[in-house]
């Protein structure tokens, strides 16, 4: 399966695009650019074009999916799919892989697991209300019969 296009939308709304590295918080490691792109090669000084943005975010969603694909060995439909490539994208592909909510997912316990995206919230132990609004955001789309 591939990122469909409520998936990509669903990131991209969450993360917007910017052009210049920044922290997206101030507890993060490394710069954000572009769709959400993190990495040791992004420095405060780094500025990117929108044709260099949209490359890192089809390379950083490929991995994204790859590893939903690694993880889940039943039939998903497109949109429960793209919740949970659009989850990864934010939470990180080794995180996702140990979940409870892809151990629910395999075990076909599909409202199970939707109730689990609300949990991944937190940073630092606090609550930010950004997660929070981006996980109802993934788990309505998980949930949603196409």
């Amino acid at each position: 399966m591939k990122l469909g296009q409520k998936g990509a939308a669903l990131i991209k709304s969450r993360e917007q695009l910017r052009l210049r590295a920044y922290k997206a918080t101030p507890n993060e490691k490394w710069y954000t650019i572009g769709w959400g792109h993190t990495g040791p090669e992004i420095t405060a000084d780094t500025v990117w074009t929108l044709s260099q943005a949209e490359a890192a975010f089809a390379a950083d969603t490929g991995k994204a999916a790859a590893a939903v694909m690694r993880s889940t060995d039943v039939p998903l439909t497109q949109n429960q799919f793209d919740a949970l490539v659009a989850f990864t994208f934010n939470v990180g592909t080794e995180a996702e892989g140990h979940s409870t909510l892809c151990r629910l997912v395999n075990a076909r316990d599909f409202e199970g697991a939707a109730a689990e995206f609300e949990k991944w919230n937190h940073q630092d132990g606090k609550v930010l209300p950004g997660l929070t609004v981006r996980r109802a955001q993934e788990r309505d789309l998980f949930l949603e019969v196409a």
